[in-house]
């Protein structure tokens, strides 16, 4: 009773995250705004209407591919931490530093930017139809929007995974709302954009790996799981069964909501299209011309939600590893959220979203994320090689993780000739973390030293009322 009584008043991340959280978590953060945004960028650079199916589709069966392998990961590796702690454990201190550096400093930033961008756009779309709304309403709104999320992440863990499982409901329920109408309509006939889809002089291969970093953005989010392993009930379970489903789910979702798309709007259409679910319902469903954007809007709403939970647990546990400063390893004594490593990076995002411009940022982040994402599949291979005794609950065919990775790294190297200017920018980002790791973080690790910064860690650690967690969770 005793020990129950002290368990119950220590400082650590508690296992909150149920199948029904963890589910909801992935199809939160997958179904956000890329596939309201993304079918333009799809559509651009595959070509015509035909490809872009055939590319939605592949960029499903390849986050099927990469999710199972996610979900081996998650059940032979017990830390929190996603792509981060997989790449530590598998490849080594070095490359999984570069990962943090990226991520920290261009991926995630960029990424929640994209998604507050879309937010604010969707959020303001029913006031100012039929114009476009103000840049700058959009941006003050895109941040409003964030720093609510943040303030909720900040304050539990229990309201956060609530808000994650109700805003779910909603995404399906948008998804629905363009799917049944689009349906409706190529019952009755309405085939004529479908016609000459598949038009090979369209095609530009060069640019393909652009369409793929698209699409893919529309189904991130299957790793998510990943970064909170240790806050699952019964992980082993858990995370390949909430991976299979959702993932599917998604799946079908996109297929069908792109052609709904392609049914009612033409190809130019699409591409003329500031915000392509408003132009739909615009067209097909009127008289939800003014729900459709909010429900878009909320649906961003709860990818930023998944998001900062998610990203806030790689600082966290990078941090205890010894690769980022202490006091993000430290928890707040009462909400027993990991309260600093969900503040820091608002800084960043809120510069992005100040200057930010959607089809940049989106490839600026993509090449990094894709790089490190095909890293942590190599390690995978490597993890099984090295300990051919591990037992795991859950195991892939080696086909999957082996053309997963080779995949992953043929896109990238791809993309420089799609995207030199951008993806040089990235390649920088990450080779910038080089002389950080050696002149700091290496001699860290191999001294042992105390910080420099330990006085200031200790003075914000009384300010912000934060702890070491007292209960190893791993």
């Amino acid at each position: 009773m005793g020990k129950d009584k002290k368990e119950e008043e220590a400082v650590f991340l508690r296992k909150k995250i149920t199948l029904l959280r963890a589910f909801s978590l992935l199809i939160g953060s997958m179904v956000g705004s890329g596939i309201f945004i993304s079918p333009k960028g799809v559509l651009k650079n595959s070509g015509s209407v035909g490809f872009s199916l055939v590319v939605w589709f592949a960029c499903g069966l390849l986050s099927m591919f990469g999710a199972l392998c996610y979900a081996e990961l998650g059940t032979r590796i017990t830390k929190s931490g996603g792509h981060y702690i997989y790449i530590l454990e598998t490849l080594g201190p070095l490359p999984s530093f570069l990962f943090l550096w990226a991520e920290f400093f261009a991926i995630r930033p960029a990424n929640s930017a994209v998604v507050s961008l879309a937010f604010g756009r969707y959020m303001l779309e029913p006031f100012f139809a039929p114009c476009a709304a103000p840049v700058p309403a959009v941006k003050l709104v895109s941040l409003l929007g964030y720093y609510m999320v943040l303030t909720l992440n900040s304050w539990s863990v229990t309201w956060s995974a609530r808000l994650q499982t109700a805003l779910s409901i909603v995404k399906l329920l948008a998804l629905a709302l363009i799917i049944v109408p689009g349906m409706m309509l190529l019952a009755q006939g309405h085939t004529e954009n479908f016609q000459d889809a598949f038009d090979r002089q369209s095609l530009l291969l060069d640019k393909l790996p652009l369409a793929f970093y698209a699409g893919m953005f529309a189904y991130s989010g299957w790793f998510q799981t990943s970064f909170v392993r240790e806050e699952l009930v019964r992980p082993e379970r858990n995370i390949p069964l909430a991976v299979i489903v959702s993932v599917i789910t998604v799946i079908v979702g996109y297929m069908l909501t792109n052609i709904s798309y392609y049914t009612v709007l033409g190809m130019q259409d699409v591409l003329a299209s500031p915000a392509v679910a408003v132009s739909f319902v615009q067209r097909a469903f009127k008289s939800l011309i003014s729900v459709v954007p909010v429900l878009v809007a909320l649906s961003c709403f709860g990818t930023m939600n998944g998001g900062i939970f998610t990203f806030s647990r790689t600082l966290f546990v990078a941090s205890r590893e010894g690769q980022w400063p202490p006091l993000f390893s430290m928890i707040h004594i009462r909400r027993h959220t990991p309260l600093p490593a969900v503040m820091l990076m608002s800084p960043l995002v809120t510069a992005m979203v100040c200057i930010g411009d959607i089809y940049h940022l989106m490839n600026f982040f993509s090449f990094s994320r894709w790089l490190f994402i095909g890293l942590a599949t190599l390690g995978l291979i490597v993890h099984r090689h090295r300990h051919p005794e591990l037992h795991s609950p859950f195991k892939v065919p080696l086909f999957i993780p082996v053309s997963f990775t080779i995949i992953c790294l043929f896109t990238v190297a791809m993309s420089f000739y799609s995207d030199p200017v951008n993806i040089s920018i990235g390649c920088t980002m990450v080779l910038s973390g080089f002389p950080v790791y050696y002149l700091i973080i290496h001699r860290q690790m191999s001294t042992r030293c105390r910080s420099p910064f330990y006085y200031l860690t200790h003075k914000l650690q009384l300010l912000l009322e934060v702890v070491q967690q007292e209960i190893k969770t791993y």
